[in-house]
């Protein structure tokens, strides 16, 4: 429980809130269709996991030293879902529909033998028989050594996060003293091995970053590499996130475009995040993320699972749903699929659209999950 008299750096990894919230079963089971459909008929098609809540990173925008410091409590190991249980979930969630599945922290690279989860999922059919799309997002620190053995063990794709290429900005952002350098070269091994096409997301923090929106822009274009530019947003309560801190999508496309002329094109998939605008001349493409300016709920098909199991249907949640407890306490696969579908049936998540509506006019009484914990 929070305790408003606790010092104001603290925030709990889990908040104690969030533990008895243990999914209803009703007593009539439901068999999965793949036709799950929310409040607003968005259906289940991706699902994002959190396999660390650890990062050796502390970002000003994600896990600010403040407050993720040396004496912060992370889980420990048997909190953590395992490899078995997060794919037994998996094997749940593509019952109902779920095609995508994103590995994430934290920092992903992070848990011990994340190479043998992958493995496990990579062998995965989604209902309809297709493979299914295993991805991983990264801070890439670690991405140079273990490229190939990500590949080999079946991951198809990686994202990776980078925010400036100046090392100074970049060294000031991660707040750990890491090099640019590194990352490109987990970026450039990532591709070789065959891990693509890779996608770069740059948060962009007015003030602090938005002076490298061009020089990120001009370095990838033409390489292959899709450089995805994302509004800084208001997760969690520890990045003191402020509106007048935020670069508009607009802004981006405009400056990029003065130098190299863009021009916008269609979605991928319907519920794809990331507006797409590709060069005239054709030399490849980037997205913005517009999550604060132009929201995008009425797409939204994305649940999340915390490292230790819960499950949260909108990135900016106040509560979970603990699916950890119904494993462990030894519910069967029907019951924990009729659980999701009735959770799923109510969701009415819309944060985004109603803070675009009014962003003064939100209540801020309940305190959103950090995205650290349940992954971006």
């Amino acid at each position: 429980m929070w305790f408003p008299d606790m010092t104001e750096r603290i925030i709990p990894v889990a908040d104690l809130r969030y533990l008895h919230a243990v999914p209803h079963i009703p007593e009539q089971l439901t068999p999965a269709t793949g036709l799950l459909s929310d409040t607003l008929g968005r259906p289940l098609r991706d699902l994002r996991i959190s396999v660390t809540d650890r990062c050796n990173f502390r970002c000003v925008y994600c896990m600010p030293k403040s407050v993720f410091d040396k004496e912060y409590q992370f889980l420990p190991h048997d909190l953590l879902l395992s490899f078995e249980e997060i794919t037994r979930v998996v094997k749940i969630f593509i019952a109902h529909g779920v095609e995508k599945i994103r590995l994430t922290g934290g920092e992903p690279l992070l848990r011990k033998n994340i190479e043998k989860l992958i493995e496990m999922l990579a062998v995965l059919n989604t209902a309809n028989g297709k493979p299914l799309d295993l991805t991983m997002t990264t801070n890439a620190s670690l991405l140079a050594k273990k490229a190939q053995s990500l590949k080999d063990a079946g991951l198809q794709r990686v994202t990776v996060s980078l925010d400036s290429l100046d090392d100074t900005t970049f060294k000031r952002m991660n707040d750990v003293d890491f090099p640019v350098s590194d990352v490109l070269e987990g970026i450039e091994l990532a591709s070789h091995v065959g891990l693509g096409p890779i996608k770069v997301n740059m948060v962009v923090k007015g003030g602090l970053n938005d002076q490298e929106i061009v020089p990120m822009a001009r370095h990838f274009k033409g390489s292959g590499v899709i450089l995805r530019f994302i509004e800084y947003m208001d997760v969690g309560a520890s990045n003191g996130w402020k509106m007048d801190e935020v670069i508009p999508s607009a802004e981006v496309v405009r400056r990029i475009s003065e130098t190299m002329p863009l021009e916008e094109i269609e979605p991928n998939y319907t519920g794809e995040t990331a507006e797409r605008w590709r060069y005239v001349d054709g030399s490849g493409e980037i997205g913005v993320i517009s999550s604060v300016t132009q929201a995008f709920c009425r797409d939204c098909n994305r649940a999340r699972l915390s490292t230790e199991g819960k499950l949260f249907t909108c990135l900016f949640a106040t509560g979970g749903h603990d699916l950890r407890a119904l494993i462990r306490n030894g519910h069967t696969d029907e019951e924990i699929i009729t659980a999701i579908a009735h959770l799923w049936a109510k969701r009415d998540d819309r944060y985004s659209e109603l803070r675009t509506i009014n962003t003064e006019g939100l209540s801020v009484r309940d305190r959103k999950v950090e995205m650290s914990y349940i992954g971006g």
